[in-house]
């Protein structure tokens, strides 16, 4: 199965249970402009990886039992695809992006890396937004932080004396203030100003993490470059509704410029359904006009909204770890699984 992040001679396993393969690759649209690059035309490489299995039971793989009901064939499968703890030796860095905000980019980065850490992955959390949200979500008290992403990306700061344990196994987080903002535009005057992060992280993360995911903030200004640059992979969050999908378009062109000057090894990984509610018509409707949207993976992982993924924020946990027993869990644990497969 192809591997589309990390230069790793280590390969995945072949998933014992296939479906059908899904297709992954970038739109072949001119783009637009940004303030901070120069745009090009440029038509990605189309490429064909493997559909993991759906349906993955809540636990399997980790140190949980499997549920009852799942058979004992099904359990040897899915345990065959279970990750060693270290045996990556590239850090797979995904950026979570869309300049849309409220479509679920901080829930999607604090409850993947909840599922990926009860895989024994060690995970680090970048929190490049000025709101702080994921900072707060993973239980860090924003009054408590001396060093932030922004000194790390004005040279305060290396990003090894930023880094802050939380309260969930294998989770660390670099954290972000509000004083993020007021770094943006100091940011404009500095050379290379699109790369402070990639080399912020180069060469420290190898030993340490297995994953690091960038929650970039809701527009498309120079932290999230940043973030894109930084990154092997982007996972695009949609929420399921009409006006949603619409700077989608944008996204994806912008994505596109920096994997043609700035980042070659960039791929969009998919796009991820949040806020989905089956009952209505125009839910199903956006989750159908998503899949036919250009040649762009779409997870099978379909995010719905529940009071416990509302919740667990507020106790500073993945929803993994806050109920572990939801629905709003195994879907998490099924998108591990699918980010897992992807390499």
């Amino acid at each position: 199965m192809t591997r589309l992040l990390g230069h790793s001679s280590h390969s995945v396993p072949e998933p014992a249970v296939k479906d059908g393969c899904a297709r992954l690759g970038g739109p072949t649209q001119t783009h637009g402009s940004m303030p901070v690059i120069h745009t090009s035309v440029h038509k990605s490489t189309n490429l064909w990886i493997s559909r993991p299995p759906i349906g993955r039971p809540a636990g399997v793989g980790s140190t949980h039992r499997a549920p009852p009901f799942v058979g004992n064939r099904v359990t040897r499968i899915l345990r065959t695809k279970s990750p060693i703890r270290g045996v990556s030796p590239v850090t797979n860095v995904i950026a979570i992006a869309n300049q849309k905000g409220g479509v679920g980019k901080t829930t999607t980065t604090i409850n993947l890396a909840g599922a990926l850490a009860e895989e024994n992955f060690r995970v680090l959390c970048i929190d490049m937004d000025p709101q702080a949200n994921l900072t707060a979500g993973l239980g860090i008290n924003l009054n408590s932080i001396e060093l932030s992403m922004a000194d790390v990306l004005v040279g305060r700061a290396t990003i090894d004396q930023v880094i802050v344990p939380t309260e969930t196994e294998h989770i660390d987080v670099v954290p972000a203030h509000i004083d993020l903002a007021a770094t943006e535009g100091e940011l404009f005057t500095m050379l290379g100003r699109e790369g402070i992060l990639r080399d912020a992280l180069e060469g420290k993360l190898k030993s340490r993490y297995d994953y690091a995911l960038i929650d970039c903030p809701p527009n498309l200004g120079l932290l999230t470059v940043n973030g894109l640059v930084a990154a092997d992979g982007v996972i695009i969050p949609v929420q399921t509704q009409f006006y949603a999908m619409k700077g989608l378009n944008n996204l994806v062109k912008v994505i596109n410029t920096i994997r043609l000057k700035l980042n070659r090894k960039l791929k969009i990984l998919g796009l991820l359904p949040t806020f989905y509610d089956g009952r209505t018509n125009l839910a199903r409707d956006m989750l159908d006009e998503l899949k036919a949207v250009g040649d762009h993976h779409v997870f099978e992982s379909i995010i719905r909204n529940t009071v416990k993924l509302g919740e667990a924020p507020l106790a500073g946990r993945p929803i993994t770890s806050y109920a572990g027993y939801t629905d709003a869990a195994r879907t998490y644990r099924e998108l591990a699984r699918e980010v897992i497969d992807l390499g």
